[in-house]
């Protein structure tokens, strides 16, 4: 039986804030309604979040249009406050995402198992999009 190697994306930002209002603005769901979108034309009306191993979470990512829309969930597999957390996505891919203070700044740093379906190059400036959207709504509340 062959053994396929998983592909891993990793995206980053530094973010001007201390890692506790980071952790919030990630983790809390009337946070992540504001920012978790690639783009302007895209919107998560809905997020739940239960954060503990085991838990889980989904944000429901439309279309504005309403054209199309997915949930993205998953379930916690490690959950370590203010420094980092692992997940598995309801197609059982694996991501991690680590937060490492620097004071008043903090670096987020996400890797996830690629998919088959789209490019890497997608994958990658899809996701580093909203960690860009993330940065933004963080740091001034838009």
């Amino acid at each position: 039986m062959e053994i396929q190697e998983k592909t891993v994306i990793t995206v980053e930002n530094t973010i001007n804030a201390p890692v506790e209002k980071v952790w919030e603005y990630w983790t809390k769901p009337e946070h992540i309604t504001k920012w978790c979108n690639a783009s302007d034309d895209w919107h998560t009306p809905r997020a739940e979040n239960d954060l503990r191993v085991g838990g889980s979470f989904v944000s429901r990512m439309e279309a504005k249009d309403g054209s199309i829309g997915f949930d993205f969930g998953g379930v916690y597999d490690a959950v370590n406050n203010n420094e980092y957390i692992e997940y598995t996505m309801g197609d059982g891919r694996k991501t991690k995402i680590t937060f490492s203070s620097q004071g008043n700044k903090t670096k987020v740093v996400e890797s996830f198992e690629a998919e088959n379906t789209h490019s890497l190059e997608m994958q990658q400036g899809g996701w580093q999009a909203i960690l860009d959207n993330f940065k933004k709504y963080t740091e001034t509340g838009q």
